[in-house]
């Protein structure tokens, strides 16, 4: 299944196009996504559900990325 054939998820990296930023998935609460920012996490927003939000990197290539960069 590709990023483009499933529903963002926790750990996914999303566009919201909304809001028109990028933001990793970090919780979803009675189905309101909440997404932080790249790289302010304290800095975070809702999404009220994945419709529009588009999966940029899925939760498992960001693991991988993580594991060759050695973090």
């Amino acid at each position: 299944m590709t990023a483009e054939e499933r529903s963002a998820w926790v750990g996914d990296q999303v566009f919201d196009e909304d809001a028109g930023k990028e933001g990793i998935v970090s919780d979803v609460k009675a189905g309101t996504f909440v997404i932080r920012e790249l790289y302010a996490r304290p800095l975070t927003w809702t999404a009220p559900g994945p419709e529009r939000l588009r999966i940029t990197v899925t939760r498992e290539e960001r693991i991988k990325q993580r594991q060759e960069l050695g973090w």
